[in-house]
């Protein structure tokens, strides 16, 4: 079975890579689909965060990065997906996902939303905490992947 985990991924947590990890033992195939959100102003373009996503997933036989643009739920389509994988860091996330899920199921039936609740050592994690704390100059090892922090400092120059 197919399933997609999309995100943003600008860039890449350990807690994205803690849902992934968890979620390719789950399926046959798991796409990771780095979405170029142009609405969000990413600090890294879809081919850098690309480049990270393969480097930081490049171990795991089972993954395809993939880009895409549009609806979340098109793309699982055109990936002949039966899941998109979603992850929790809290509650407060769960409305959000609910209401996206629940749009989802609407507009393909076929395709089912699972939820994996991050574990405690990674639910604070987000991709917009880790790029304050490194525009700020602050240490972000053991929040990414050394790949990332890399990236982050030539970006910042910090």
């Amino acid at each position: 079975m197919i399933a997609v985990y999309p995100g943003t991924f600008d860039p890449i947590t350990n807690g994205h890579f803690e849902i992934i990890r968890r979620a390719s033992t789950l399926f046959e195939t798991l796409v990771v689909a780095v979405a170029s959100s142009p609405e969000k102003s990413p600090l890294f373009d879809i081919n850098e965060r690309l480049n990270m996503v393969n480097e930081v997933l490049n171990a795991f036989s089972n993954i395809e990065v993939k880009k895409y643009s549009g609806l979340t739920i098109n793309f699982a389509k055109q990936s002949d997906a039966h899941v998109i994988v979603r992850g929790l860091r809290s509650p407060a996330d769960g409305q959000y996902e609910f209401e996206l899920a629940s749009m989802n199921k609407r507009l393909a039936d076929d395709i089912e939303t699972i939820f994996l609740s991050s574990g405690d050592q990674n639910a604070f994690i987000s991709s917009s905490l880790i790029r304050q704390i490194a525009q700020e100059g602050g240490d972000i090892t053991g929040f990414v992947h050394p790949v990332v922090q890399s990236a982050l400092i030539k970006k910042y120059g910090k």
